[in-house]
């Protein structure tokens, strides 16, 4: 049997806010134990081994030489277990592709949509394509889902905004047979043809937290920035630091939810900064606020200690104009890409994985410079792949 497919869902995911968790935050001076990651409704072990394993998996391309040239991180796959499509095959082009979008509603979302907008552009064979933005509302994007199936679409493409409730509307979608292809969050359902989404939060908590217990000492005070209690891939992060941060004698010194917001991120970490005497270390489940953390300590007068951000750029440039100690895990945005990409190839009757796995690299100390873009936005992302499209930089600006 297939297993149901984990909800995967981006650092940004504010529409799910005010969700309870089981995971509460620790108070000031409180440190963490694996016990709490094992009580967490969100941390499974046996998925938690397998992303792990998959950050130094071998990524594949199509045999069929659908890749093509120089790797394209956004048409490699990790591990992946091939499905037909030939039921759904359509020859001669001339597609209509559908796309139900949870929201635009942060730049996570705008940078990924545009990059999807200009891969259509890429293909003259898809001649319509017919865009509905549910507006992080869950009953909008299932009325959104039941009208494509009026519209003729020759694929449907769903980034869902919430797990459970949208997975109805999915499965009556696939009995449409019109082929469905879901990306960067999921839905507790087998149906679709494909479901597309990076590594996922395990892996992301992980390689922050593995950079802080390398970089700093034993008995060092770290500080945890989460943003939101109960959205499933930011639980899944914190659940995986939480698991490394145990036993490696590193001191917790709080855990505390910033609600993504600059001002409240400086404060929390001003007040630790007081209360504390020094912070070595910072880790963060997503990196939208990682420079108002670090203006606190500059505000303070104090050192910047090593940093766990993400990789907008204006994390980067801080980072290289600081000369800080930083890592920068990533929950790529050139994943929007591959639905695109995935519904063609279905629409020609060719595999695809049935869980497609992409790649989640991270930005380290030695290739930072590399992903800095100065004539993009402060929150342009780095992991667009966008580069190369044609175009590049005017749509993302």
């Amino acid at each position: 049997m297939r297993r149901k497919w984990f909800a995967v869902v981006l650092a940004g995911a504010l529409a799910t806010a005010g969700c309870s968790s089981d995971l509460p935050a620790a108070g000031p001076g409180a440190t963490t134990t694996s016990d709490q990651a094992a009580k967490s409704e969100f941390f499974d072990q046996a998925e938690y081994e397998r992303q792990l394993e998959f950050r130094t998996a071998k990524p594949v391309g199509f045999e069929d030489g659908g890749g093509g040239g120089e790797p394209k991180p956004w048409e490699q796959m990790l591990d992946p277990k091939m499905v037909a499509t030939t039921e759904y095959a359509k020859p001669g082009g001339n597609h209509h592709l559908c796309f139900s979008n949870a929201s635009v509603d942060n730049p996570w979302r705008q940078v990924g949509f545009k990059t999807m907008q200009e891969e259509v552009k890429l293909h003259p064979e898809i001649t319509k394509f017919t865009v509905l933005d549910a507006e992080a509302k869950d009953d909008k994007q299932i009325s959104d889902i039941q009208s494509f199936a009026t519209q003729g679409c020759s694929a449907l493409i769903v980034s869902p905004n919430t797990t459970a409730t949208l997975t109805p509307a999915v499965e009556a979608a696939c009995q449409t047979g019109v082929p469905v292809i879901v990306f960067d969050r999921g839905v507790n359902s087998t149906c679709p043809v494909t479901f597309i989404h990076p590594i996922g939060g395990f892996a992301f908590g992980a390689d922050g937290a593995e950079f802080l217990k390398e970089k700093v000492k034993a008995g060092g005070k770290v500080l945890a920035l989460r943003i939101l209690p109960g959205v499933d891939v930011l639980e899944q992060r914190w659940a995986a630091a939480n698991e490394i941060f145990a036993g490696s004698g590193l001191d917790i010194v709080g855990v505390e939810f910033t609600d993504g917001d600059a001002a409240k991120t400086k404060t929390i970490v001003n007040d630790y900064i007081q209360r504390e005497g020094r912070i070595d270390g910072v880790w963060m489940d997503a990196g939208a606020t990682s420079v108002a953390a670090v203006e606190a300590f500059q505000d303070a007068g104090v050192p910047i200690p090593p940093f766990v951000g993400e990789d907008q750029q204006d994390f980067l440039r801080t980072w290289v104009t600081e000369k800080m100690t930083a890592v920068a895990p990533t929950y790529p945005t050139f994943q929007w890409r591959t639905p695109v990409i995935a519904a063609l190839r279905i629409l020609e009757g060719k595999q695809v994985p049935e869980e497609w796995v992409l790649p989640q690299p991270k930005v380290t100390q030695d290739d930072v410079q590399d992903f800095i873009k100065q004539d993009m936005p402060p929150l342009h992302y780095a992991m667009c792949g966008c580069e190369s499209m044609p175009g590049y930089p005017g749509p993302w600006k």
